[in-house]
């Protein structure tokens, strides 16, 4: 699947900070240790609808990530699925009578759009379901060769099943009680009254064909994947197990990154999937979370095409911390939009007070689990003297404009 264009990342001066990220599995923030190449996958969209700010949150937050890696003099190998075929899409499509082929490609290239006007960097893979079935079918067939996956006894529909308690460590990502997976499970895509199950939280790996739904030929037979199982296949095939960060959005802690996590450690003999698991929070409106079913979804796309500047939308989300369910209000962007102003006034001035340690507080704040609030406020303090004051150093605004296009992917 083709990805979108990058952007250049400028250098700039001065020591890199050792990236420290909270990891959800521990609890506990804990550094960041990759090699000489850093490796991270970020579950993506499912292709139902535009990019909203949940989402351009979420990815937001891992492009500091890499940005912060490539700052640390990493390569970074970034690989991002894309969902085009689960329930969520069919049941859209039928909703809107819309092909789901054609709302599937239609609502990528919009989300590759938004990403692209967001100054995200792209991942170096960028992978559909649809078109990583062969590898899927291959791992499910090496989980039924285990044991760790079964069939459920039923000649129409003849599913296949994880067997939660293979591993031995279900439940060790999310941190969550058995109470706590039983009432989530459902509510997150599981199906825990499908007759046949061996237990009620085993997820499904592949879904026999129904009747009007899209289905492949393989060698399970006419079907069409779950959804964690897509997301253990192309990371391993890609990453390898023991990478660096899987991330996405806190709601996919449990079940997606939990089951995710136990099909690639059966499948592949080793504990962790990942080294860290790190979650980014969720975007409100009016006091409640976004959501399709609450139809208070804002799009990026929207906001673009009302004019709003992307440098913007990044600083708005980056006002608050990354972990942290926030709010979106026109307050809020209004704010910004007076905030971005400023910054690029005083990064147009001709010169300023001295601004490398301006720039080692923005490094010590990012690094530190992406404090972003504490960083956007010592570029304000920078901005202010200079406002105010202005300064000696004819170089320093053009070092604030390389560290924020650099470790904030905002233009200044």
């Amino acid at each position: 699947m083709q990805t979108w264009s990058s952007v250049a990342v400028p250098r700039v001066p001065g020591s890199p900070r050792p990236l420290r990220l909270h990891d959800t599995a521990t609890g506990q923030l804990r550094p960041t240790a990759p090699g000489r190449l850093a490796r991270m996958y970020v579950c993506g969209i499912t292709p139902y609808d535009a990019t909203h700010l949940g989402h351009a949150a979420t990815y937001l937050a891992f492009d500091l990530v890499y940005r912060l890696w490539l700052d640390a003099g990493h390569e970074v190998h970034y690989v991002q699925n894309v969902t085009d075929i689960d329930d969520p899409l069919l049941e859209r499509a039928e909703r809107d009578d819309d092909d789901w082929i054609v709302l599937a490609l239609r609502e990528t290239a919009l989300f590759r759009e938004d990403m692209e006007a967001l100054r995200v960097l792209p991942p170096r893979e960028f992978v559909g379901a649809v078109e990583s079935i062969p590898e899927i079918v291959e791992v499910i067939e090496k989980l039924l060769a285990s044991g760790a996956a079964y069939r459920v006894d039923d000649p129409e529909y003849p599913d296949v099943y994880f067997d939660r308690s293979y591993t031995g460590r279900f439940g060790y990502e999310s941190g969550y009680d058995e109470e706590t997976m039983r009432a989530l499970f459902p509510e997150r895509g599981g199906d825990p009254d499908r007759p046949g199950k061996r237990d009620p939280l085993d997820a499904l790996l592949w879904r026999a064909e129904r009747e009007g739904e899209p289905a492949w030929d393989t060698s399970l037979g006419r079907g069409r994947p779950g959804w964690h199982i897509e997301c253990s296949a192309i990371a391993l095939n890609r990453l390898g197990i023991g990478f660096d960060v899987q991330g996405g959005g806190s709601d996919l802690a449990f079940p997606h990154h939990e089951f995710s996590a136990a099909h690639a450690e059966a499948l592949a003999g080793e504990h962790p999937f990942a080294r860290h698991y790190v979650h980014a929070g969720m975007i409100g409106l009016d006091g409640e979370k976004m959501s399709k079913s609450k139809g208070n979804l804002v799009f990026v796309s929207r906001l673009r095409a009302d004019g709003v500047d992307p440098s913007a939308i990044r600083l708005a989300l980056f006002a608050g911390h990354y972990r942290s369910d926030r709010a979106w209000t026109d307050a809020l962007l209004a704010e910004t939009e007076a905030r971005l102003a400023r910054w690029r006034q005083a990064a147009s001035a001709p010169s300023g007070p001295a601004a490398e340690a301006t720039l080692d507080r923005l490094r010590d704040h990012l690094a530190d689990d992406l404090d972003t609030p504490k960083a956007l406020a010592a570029v304000d303090a920078w901005v202010d003297e200079t406002l105010r004051h202005g300064g000696p150093d004819e170089s320093a605004p053009a070092l604030v404009r390389s560290a924020a296009d650099s470790l904030l992917g905002v233009v200044l």
